[in-house]
C-alpha cells in the first residue's frame, strides 16, 4: 500500500480516477512520493474500467515542490541518478493515455507546478500560486519546468517564471494559459464539505469518461507526440491514428449511430 499517493474514484463519477497525493502538511513530493505517484500513473493506465483522471492535492494545497531537506546534501551523482527518476514518474503521469486534469488548490510550486504541467487542463482555485521557484535555490527546473511550461505558455512566459523564481496568481496564470479554469472560491455555491475546485475538475474531464475511449488516447498521443515533430510527420502520425481506428467498435458505433440518429447519440464501449 501506497503512504502518501492513494486512488480513488469519483462518488459521482465511478471511471474518473483520483490520484490524490496526501503527504502533510505541504505535500512535498519527495522520492518517495515520486515512486508513489509513477505506480499510481501506471495502474490508471493499465485500467479499462478509469476512463479519466484527476490529479488532486486536496483542499488547502496542491503541492509546494520537491522536498528539499532531501536534496540539499546530494551530490552531482546523486542528483544525476535521482533526477531521472523524477522525470521518469512525471512522464508516466504525462503519458496517461485518458483525459487528465489537475485540480490545484493553494499553491503549485516547483515540483508541483510541474506536475500540474503533466495533465492535459488545469482548473485552480482563485487563490491558488503557481511558479517555477528554482531558481531562487541556484538550480533550475528538473522535472519539466523548462521544457513542457514553455511549449504550453512560450519560450518568453516561460523564461520570465523560470528566470525570476515568482509566482503568479490564479489570474495571471489563466491569461498566459497556464491555467483553464479559474474557480472563484469565495463565490462558490458549492456545499460547506465540497471542494468547488475539485467538483468543477471531475465535471471537466466526466465530459469524456463515456466517450470512445480508444480513440480519445488516439487524439491524445497524437496532439502530444506531433508538438515534438514537424508538420508533415504530425499529420503522418494523425492519419496513421485516423485510419487504426477504423479497425474499433467505437467507430463502427459512432458512424452507425449518426446515420440513424443523428449526432451525438452514440453509446460506446470503449472497443
Amino acid at each position: 500500500m501506497a503512504e502518501f499517493v492513494r486512488l480513488e474514484s469519483d462518488p459521482t463519477h465511478p471511471a474518473v480516477a483520483v490520484l490524490r497525493v496526501d503527504r502533510p502538511k505541504m505535500n512535498a513530493l519527495n522520492s518517495q512520493v515520486q515512486r508513489e505517484i509513477r505506480a499510481a500513473a501506471e495502474q490508471i493506465t493499465a485500467d479499462d474500467q478509469v476512463r479519466a483522471v484527476v490529479l488532486y492535492g486536496g483542499e488547502r494545497i496542491f503541492a509546494a515542490g520537491a522536498d528539499i531537506a532531501e536534496m540539499v546534501d546530494m551530490s552531482y551523482a546523486d542528483m544525476t541518478a535521482q533526477s531521472g527518476e523524477l522525470q521518469r514518474a512525471f512522464t508516466t503521469v504525462a503519458q496517461i493515455p485518458k483525459p487528465v486534469v489537475a485540480a490545484i488548490n493553494g499553491y503549485a510550486l516547483g515540483g508541483g507546478c510541474e506536475l500540474a504541467l503533466c495533465a492535459d487542463f488545469r482548473v485552480a482555485s482563485s487563490a491558488a500560486k503557481l511558479g517555477q521557484p528554482e531558481i531562487l535555490l541556484g538550480v533550475i527546473p528538473g522535472a519539466g519546468g523548462t521544457q513542457r511550461l514553455s511549449r504550453l505558455v512560450g519560450p518568453a512566459r516561460a523564461k520570465d517564471l523560470v528566470f525570476s523564481g515568482r509566482m503568479v496568481d490564479a489570474a495571471e496564470a489563466a491569461n498566459m494559459g497556464l491555467v483553464d479554469r479559474v474557480v472563484d472560491v469565495e463565490e462558490s455555491q458549492a456545499a460547506p464539505d465540497e471542494d468547488p475546485v475539485y467538483t468543477a475538475a471531475v465535471q471537466l474531464v466526466a465530459r469524456y469518461s463515456d466517450g470512445p475511449a480508444v480513440a480519445l488516447r488516439a487524439a491524445k498521443q497524437a496532439i502530444d507526440s506531433g508538438l515534438e515533430t514537424d508538420l508533415e510527420t504530425g499529420l503522418e502520425i494523425e492519419r496513421l491514428h485516423f485510419a487504426g481506428l477504423f479497425a474499433t467498435e467505437d467507430q463502427t458505433t459512432g458512424m452507425r449511430s449518426f446515420l440513424e440518429h443523428g449526432p451525438g447519440k452514440a453509446t460506446f464501449n470503449g472497443r
